[in-house]
């Protein structure tokens, strides 16, 4: 039996990614067999997509924008536990006109524990509305592109 390497919905190598969001893990985000739970995973990418997206409660795309996740697919590598901080990788991966794809993974221990990539789509706050991605935005993206 060889060791071929799972292939992911994104690159667990860490020096790919440019922005990192380090978190405490809590007691209360274990489960009955003391591994965090698998919904937790899903809590701390949200908390990476929005260090790299906001700045205070403002989207780095502008005022009257909302960011909206059409699609978010997570690969479970390895199991996590506390206590300890997990270290939140986040990149862009591609553009469209109104959306983008990111990457993200999930270290704790330098062990790459979950990979994810997210579809996002840049609305209008108050219509929901998809609008084209500005150059502004682009270029803060291009910044953190994996």
């Amino acid at each position: 039996m060889g060791s071929a390497k799972r292939e992911t919905v994104c690159t667990t190598e860490r020096s790919a990614y440019k922005h990192w969001t380090q978190i405490n893990l809590r007691y209360g985000d274990t489960d009955r067999q003391g591994h965090i739970n698998n919904a937790v995973y899903c809590t701390l990418l949200e908390a990476g997509r929005v260090d790299s997206l906001f700045i205070g409660l403002e989207t780095i795309a502008g005022p009257n924008t909302a960011f909206v996740i059409a699609k978010l697919s997570l690969d479970y590598l390895n199991e996590m536990n506390f206590p300890g901080i997990a270290e939140v990788g986040t990149g862009m991966l591609s553009l469209g006109r109104t959306s983008f794809r990111m990457g993200q993974c999930i270290f704790k221990d330098g062990i790459c524990v979950c990979t994810a990539e997210s579809v996002i789509v840049l609305t209008e706050e108050h219509t929901h509305r998809p609008i084209a991605l500005p150059d502004s935005l682009i270029v803060k993206l291009d910044e953190i592109s994996l």
